[in-house]
């Protein structure tokens, strides 16, 4: 039987005593962040402290800026005493996701991503969710809690991002809850966050790409050769689904011993996630969604393959692999 949204509030709350220092533990991204931001609002004056830790490095500009203009006090969890905390939640993510969550002991999971088995006392896992902090916003009325200007922003800005403003899938709880937040969100506050994409420094590899782009059946290639962050491919190959002629855009780049190819298309032709599976998944990590997928290929491993100091040689491996599969 479901439970209701009042119940599960009250059973989460459950898992807390006034003595409680907790660890609000996440994969930073959009959702994770504006998630831990309402676990913490939920847990207002009922717990000693609570405190957000991620086990990533933020780099992407649009989340630095999400932290900076919503407020957002969070620290990376290697900076944070083990023994500083007796509980651990866990939102929008499952401890079996990364390792460097294995030295946490996890009592209460609230995630929209499927279910990998972990047993935790309180766990609400909810895979048909476009969000996390569709859930949040749930937990949130059905504790007749009015979020903050900041706090209804975030998860706001949370639902626009993880439903890639719904065109993946969605309920229509989704949509309840982004109705909702929109009475409460600053939406100027929101467009703010959203336009923060794209650092100074990011321009020099847009103009390493129109020059050097390669168009093929309405497709473009791109090789940018070493990148500082990965994030660069994903701008770029949004970029070129913005020109009307284009149907596929493939980005590839090097950073941090890894070969990193992104991939998008209009969402009528095949899908990008499988594609990507295909041509890549044998020798790396690599998948997606219809619209949008990644691949990521250890240059030790890509070695057997292709010569990846040979940009030339590179990219035309990589057409290869896409052109009779997109």
């Amino acid at each position: 039987m479901s439970l209701s949204a009042s119940e599960r509030v009250r059973r989460f709350r459950e898992q807390f005593s006034g003595n409680d220092h907790v660890l609000i533990l996440i994969n930073a991204d959009p959702d994770a962040i504006a998630s831990a931001m309402a676990v913490s609002r939920l847990l207002w004056h009922r717990v000693a402290s609570t405190t957000i830790g991620h086990i990533n490095t933020v780099k992407r500009p649009d989340n630095l800026a999400m932290i900076r203009l919503l407020g957002v006090k969070m620290s990376h969890v290697d900076e944070l005493g083990d023994n500083l905390f007796n509980q651990v939640v866990m939102v929008d993510s499952q401890p079996n996701h990364n390792e460097a969550f294995e030295r946490f002991a996890v009592g209460v999971i609230i995630d929209h991503h499927p279910d990998d088995g972990f047993k935790a006392p309180y766990a609400d896992i909810r895979p048909k969710y476009g969000a996390t902090a569709s859930i949040m916003t749930e937990y949130l009325r059905a504790a007749k809690i009015k979020p903050s200007v900041k706090l209804a922003t975030g998860l706001f800005h949370a639902i626009k991002t993880d439903t890639s403003n719904f065109e993946r899938q969605t309920l229509i709880e989704d949509v309840r809850a982004f109705q909702f937040l929109f009475r409460h969100a600053n939406p100027h506050l929101a467009r703010k966050i959203e336009q923060a994409e794209i650092r100074f420094d990011f321009l020099k590899y847009f103009k390493s790409a129109l020059r050097d782009m390669r168009v093929r059946n309405n497709r473009v290639y791109v090789h940018l050769g070493s990148v500082t962050n990965p994030d660069v491919c994903v701008l770029i190959a949004d970029f070129f689904m913005r020109v009307a002629a284009v149907t596929w855009s493939v980005i590839s780049g090097t950073c941090d011993r890894k070969l990193i190819i992104v991939l998008r298309n209009d969402g009528i032709r095949k899908n990008a996630g499988t594609v990507a599976n295909k041509g890549f998944g044998q020798i790396g990590s690599a998948g997606g969604h219809k619209s949008m997928a990644r691949a990521e290929i250890t240059l030790n491993d890509l070695r057997a393959h292709v010569d990846y100091k040979d940009a030339k040689k590179l990219l035309h491996w990589i057409i290869r692999n896409i052109e009779h599969r997109a």
